[in-house]
């Protein structure tokens, strides 16, 4: 009886320490909703000018002015990627993402 008592007791507390492991994940990751300025440097900005970004989770749907639209994923609190018609990879620094085709978006 003791014995089940002290392994239920172990696997309460392993189940708590990764749910707070899995909440502070979570909350480490930035949000990216919002409207965007593409910044056209060093390339010019051949899909639109402004875009917005929803977010649920790491899941992203970005939309352009010009009527775009298509998916990403936030890779790390870092680190986006957005598939057709884009296909590019992003970093995320000081509020705007640099794009891996040259554009970068700046959070309005």
């Amino acid at each position: 009886m003791r014995l089940r008592a002290g392994v239920c007791l172990i696997i309460a507390a392993m189940s708590l320490a990764v749910s707070a492991w899995h909440v502070q994940a979570q909350t480490g990751m930035p949000n990216l909703s919002g409207n965007y300025r593409c910044e056209p440097q060093p390339m010019s900005c051949r899909s639109g000018q402004a875009f917005s970004i929803s977010q649920s989770g790491n899941a992203l749907q970005l939309k352009s002015d010009k009527g775009e639209q298509g998916n990403g994923r936030l890779t790390s609190a870092t680190t986006v990627s957005a598939g057709p018609p884009w296909n590019m990879l992003g970093v995320l620094y000081d509020g705007a993402i640099e794009w891996s085709n040259g554009t970068k978006w700046r959070k309005q």
